[in-house]
């Protein structure tokens, strides 16, 4: 059965920096899609559009939420944003990509600042697979590289992963934890750090098969979800003396 992916992006740069738009003439959101290797349906989303595309109906039917943002972090509803983390608790799978640990859906599912250090200076970045029996490693070698990447350095401020699937290592020297996946509720949460906009990154197979990979690994387990609050009891309990 087809998934329901739904691509949430930004779409600010594409607008208004002409060496994006040349890269991504179509948007990151349009690249994203092009390179997966999913059975889905894809559905489309952006700032701009009302309740910026994430409706009750787009976030009922969505199994998978990739989430591509930057300079506009802000200007995300917070109500937008309380919807898509009940949604996470109770099944739907988010990605989370490269500037957006700094969204306020992701800040909100680690509970942590999310900051890190950053270079703009064409960096090469060697992405290392430290989880070769994991499914969002599937197809890859021990890495991949990328000639030129905006870099991410630690300390990255976010909880200890459930499971660390890639390290990147960049030409000036710094190292980051860039392959990070969560539970959260019934949900599946994974930040994959790769995706500066004035590089054509989203083009890269490596990049393009992480990306499907996590998408099948973050669909959701079809199990109901758990109940809270009061319980009343399985069995009897007896009188206490």
């Amino acid at each position: 059965m087809a998934l329901n992916v739904t691509i949430w992006n930004e779409h600010r740069h594409e607008k208004k920096n002409e060496t994006v738009a040349a890269i991504y003439p179509k948007g990151i959101h349009a690249a994203i899609a092009e390179g997966l290797d999913v059975d889905a349906e894809v559905t489309f989303a952006t700032l701009d559009d009302e309740e910026h595309g994430l409706t009750d109906a787009v976030l009922e039917k969505t199994d998978v939420l990739i989430w591509w943002g930057h300079v506009a972090h802000n200007e995300v509803k917070d109500e937008i944003v309380a919807k898509v983390h009940q949604r996470v608790l109770k099944g739907m799978g988010l990605i989370v990509l490269h500037s957006g640990h700094f969204s306020k859906i992701f800040k909100k599912l680690m509970g942590t600042s999310c900051d890190l250090k950053w270079r703009e200076a064409d960096d090469k970045e060697r992405v290392w697979v430290v989880n070769p029996a994991h499914p969002i490693a599937a197809g890859l070698g021990e890495y991949f590289e990328l000639p030129k990447e905006e870099m991410y350095g630690e300390h990255f401020d976010i909880p200890a992963p459930d499971e660390l699937v890639f390290v990147s290592w960049f030409e000036g020297g710094e190292v980051f934890r860039s392959g990070c996946c969560y539970t959260r509720g019934n949900g599946k949460v994974f930040y994959f750090r790769p995706g500066h906009e004035t590089y054509p990154t989203y083009y890269d197979a490596n990049v393009r098969k992480v990306i499907s990979n996590a998408v099948k690994w973050a669909a959701p387990v079809d199990r109901a979800y758990p109940t809270y609050g009061n319980a009343k009891p399985l069995e009897p309990i007896s009188e206490k003396a």
